[in-house]
């Protein structure tokens, strides 16, 4: 296919995207991003854009996502993910405007199969959790509540890209609940993420000194 048509494709895809990207639930938002994006994988650049009006929340959900769903994944893979996960949660507790990335990480790409048997997998999961959020402690979603939820996604996104085993899965679950809560304006689902991913890193931590020892 030419790049023009290429370019083209997502262009609309992008503009699609940004017209329903805050009427939609999370998990109906994710379904879109994999069925109207043709391309046989996604950059994360090109995700970065598509997701701009969003925020940095649902940036956060589509990185922590698939860690957070048990999968067999390739050596490496979730290493790949702690790289957004880390420069956009550093960004939220900076307090910037909007996302940034290089841009040998924004070249990154990702399959399109893979992120929509992720997606897949986890919609159950997501519409369940989706049932439960309403607006509640609004303040930890609002002011200084999403550089606080800023902090700790950056710390559980360290502990994911520390190369250990079996420690990915409650930061990342942490990470994933905090930042529901925050598209959802619900800080009961924010302190409970915060708890959750709090007992991973402190796991994390806990195998990196011990096992050094």
């Amino acid at each position: 296919m030419p790049a023009s048509a290429k370019c083209g494709i997502f262009i609309d895809f992008t503009l699609k995207i940004k017209m329903d990207n805050n009427k939609e639930p999370t998990s109906l938002f994710l379904h879109n991003v994999v069925n109207r994006n043709t391309a046989d994988r996604i950059s994360i650049g090109d995700l970065k854009l598509a997701l701009h009006e969003r925020g940095f929340a649902i940036l956060l959900v589509i990185f922590a996502l698939p860690i957070a769903v048990p999968f067999p994944y390739i050596q490496g893979f979730t290493t790949i993910l702690a790289l957004p996960l880390i420069f956009f949660a550093s960004q939220m507790f900076l307090g910037f405007d909007s996302p940034w990335l290089p841009q040998w990480l924004a070249n990154k790409t990702l399959s399109r199969q893979l992120i929509a048997l992720i997606v897949t997998r986890a919609a159950p999961y997501l519409k369940r959790v989706e049932k439960l959020l309403k607006p509640r402690l609004i303040w930890l979603a609002s002011g200084l509540g999403p550089r606080l939820i800023g902090f700790f996604s950056l710390l559980f996104s360290i502990a994911i890209l520390i190369p250990l085993p079996f420690t990915n899965l409650l930061p990342a679950i942490g990470i994933l609940i905090m930042s529901l809560g925050l598209l959802s304006r619900d800080g009961v689902t924010v302190l409970l993420g915060l708890l959750i991913g709090l007992v991973g890193f402190i796991i994390s931590l806990a195998v990196l000194v011990f096992g050094a020892i």
